[in-house]
């Protein structure tokens, strides 16, 4: 097997690991941010830099050209979200149905990236990731339950890349992502314990396209910035309602809806300050007010069936960090972030109760040999005070039946990942940032 093709076996078992497991948002809205347990130990200051090593594609392609030889990556992290969503009676008629329970569900997400270097200035590489992902689950019976049940959102980007370094100080990379998106959305039909849900649900392959690249205009410095584009997916699925509610037995309208993914520009800065320390910053746009609300229509008819108003705000993500270097084997990690929602009360639901965040982080990396090494990372995730307020002027609301309550939430996430190069390394792989020289 050549050694290309087996790095697109690799990835293939990362492809498949995705489609088993995936789950909760942790990058505002319904985004995923964790592709990248190296990065995650800065809190992702840097990740358009490669503080992400190879797994940095993910923000910025162009990072690919860092990443001398033959090399994959695989990443694993464990996502711990307690959401609880308690409403207030004395604003809330149904508030004596019972608060949500923990909405919020454990998730794995798998992500792997593999490259290739063809010659001194030509690599090619592959990853697959998980760019979006949601699953809330309440209490079956619950005060808000007309507003939301159990919520799933899934996706899988295959993203192949071809990268070139121009001069020792300029590199750029591209790419075509392949992307598959899936929605599931529940609520019940009426405010009383035991009634039956309405279903949601629909799917869709959609492409876009990455680009990036990186400049090192100073020894020790590395600049990069990566754009992902925006997928429009056309959504087909059905729309689903009990026996019942508008006849004598289910019926189920095959519907088509119109989605587009938000377009995503990420900047990282990287500097070394001394031999054993190098200080990571990064910002990060996500187009999130492109979404507007999406109109779900009658396959059959072309009649609109419902509306799904998300009507976001741009998201913002600011971050730094710390990587110290105690030995060569050794490297230590450490990071703030603050993330501005793109959620506030005016538009919060209670399927996705999100608000702006603080993240602090913490991880730790291992050089085995000069083909191996690992990582783990930490991070606790703060939550501001979150209210939910569906009253009259809410895009949610439904006449008389208010839901006021107050969200207690924090999350935490364990990632690791295994770094691995197939080809004769003759002396072990520096850091990301002066690998070119």
């Amino acid at each position: 097997m050549s050694r290309f093709n087996r790095s697109l076996s690799l990835a293939a078992v990362s492809f498949a690991a995705l489609i088993a497991a995936q789950g909760g948002a942790q990058a505002g809205a319904f985004g995923l941010r964790e592709q990248s347990a190296t990065a995650q130990g800065f809190s992702f200051a840097g990740a358009a830099s490669g503080s992400g090593y190879l797994s940095s594609m993910f923000w910025n392609p162009a990072v690919i050209t860092m990443s001398p030889g033959w090399n994959n990556e695989w990443h694993l992290s464990l996502i711990l979200p307690r959401v609880d969503i308690k409403p207030d009676p004395t604003q809330t008629p149904t508030a004596f149905f019972g608060a949500s329970g923990d909405i919020g569900q454990d998730a794995i997400v798998p992500t792997g990236f593999s490259s290739y270097q063809v010659n001194d200035s030509l690599w090619i590489g592959l990853s697959t990731t998980a760019p979006y992902g949601l699953v809330t689950d309440p209490r079956e019976n619950w005060a808000g339950q007309v507003y939301s049940r159990s919520s799933r959102i899934f996706s899988v980007n295959v993203n192949p890349v071809v990268g070139v370094k121009v001069t020792d100080w300029l590199s750029v990379a591209a790419g075509p992502t392949f992307q598959y998106f899936d929605i599931r959305l529940k609520s019940a039909v009426g405010v009383s314990p035991g009634q039956p849900s309405g279903v949601l649900e629909g799917d869709d392959f959609g492409v876009g396209f990455t680009a990036g690249v990186t400049l090192t205009p100073f020894i020790g410095t590395t600049i990069g910035l990566g754009y992902r584009s925006s997928v429009e997916h056309d959504l087909e699925g059905s729309f689903t309602l009990p026996a019942g509610v508008v006849a004598p037995v289910a019926v189920r309208t095959p519907i088509n809806a119109t989605l587009k993914t938000p377009d995503q520009l990420t900047l990282g800065l990287s500097q070394v300050i001394t031999p054993n320390m190098t200080v990571h910053l990064g910002f990060e746009w996500t187009n999130w007010s492109i979404l507007k609300t999406p109109i779900v229509t009658s396959a059959a008819t072309g009649a609109p069936v419902q509306a799904l108003p998300l009507n976001y705000k741009d998201g913002y993500f600011y971050s730094l960090g710390l990587e110290y270097r105690v030995d060569p084997q050794w490297t230590l990690r450490a990071g703030v972030a603050y993330e501005d929602s793109p959620i506030d009360t005016k538009i919060r639901s209670t399927r996705l109760p999100d608000n702006d965040r603080i993240w602090a982080s913490i991880g730790v990396g291992y050089q085995w040999s000069d083909k191996l090494s690992f990582d783990l990372a930490y991070t606790h995730i703060f939550t501001k005070d979150t209210d939910i307020r569906i009253v009259e002027g809410h895009q949610d609301f439904r006449p008389g039946l208010p839901f006021v309550a107050d969200v207690d939430s924090s999350v935490d996430i364990i990632s690791a990942a295994v770094r691995y190069r197939w080809d004769d390394a003759k002396v072990a792989i520096p850091a990301p940032i002066v690998r070119k020289y």
